[in-house]
């Protein structure tokens, strides 16, 4: 083991032996800010084989017009990255580094992406967020009630009005958005 990836806090051996000896795929689930990344990983002697990466930016090309940071970009990755992961591997288990997993994060909304998808990952429902946090229509509703105030929509809204979208649309794009990544099974 190496004791610099330790100390640099890069790594938990004690969490990857475990992985390890559940002989199954890892889905390594890594957020940041502004993406996400999910990668489908087998261990090998010589090092970790990647066998499948998913992006939050990847969704751009199915024209998801919205930020990649939020629930609904989320769970559109976790949904992509398993549609395609079906096609190479049946499931696999979730690994999430350092992190906890909270309930209703993206992390979570992530996991219901991947399970909705048909990918089988072991995992408790009750982490997951509501279909309207998911699907972008909890966003849309504020917008339109915010609407009447001019000043404080377009405040709170003011990345979303700079690229051009509007988050009353945000359920439409999601929902169209989803039927791409069926499409392209």
């Amino acid at each position: 083991m190496s004791k610099k990836r330790k100390m640099e806090g890069k790594t938990d051996y004690k969490k990857r032996i475990g992985y390890l000896k559940s002989g199954k795929i890892r889905v390594v689930i890594r957020p940041s800010s502004k993406n996400l990344v999910i990668q489908a990983v087998s261990f090998q002697e010589s090092g970790d084989k990647i066998l499948i990466t998913i992006k939050a930016s990847d969704l751009r090309k199915l024209y998801w017009n919205y930020h990649l940071g939020n629930l609904p970009s989320s769970y559109l990755t976790g949904f992509y990255f398993g549609i395609k992961a079906k096609e190479k591997i049946k499931g696999g288990i979730i690994d999430l580094g350092f992190r906890s997993l909270v309930r209703g994060d993206r992390v979570s909304a992530t996991i219901k992406g991947i399970i909705d998808s048909g990918f089988e990952v072991p995992y408790s429902d009750s982490v997951f967020p509501n279909e309207k946090r998911i699907n972008g229509s909890e966003v849309a509703e504020f917008a339109k009630k915010l609407s009447s105030d001019k000043q404080a929509y377009e405040k709170q809204f003011s990345k979303y009005l700079k690229e051009g979208v509007k988050p009353e649309d945000i359920q439409k794009n999601f929902e169209k958005v989803k039927e791409r990544i069926l499409s392209k099974k």
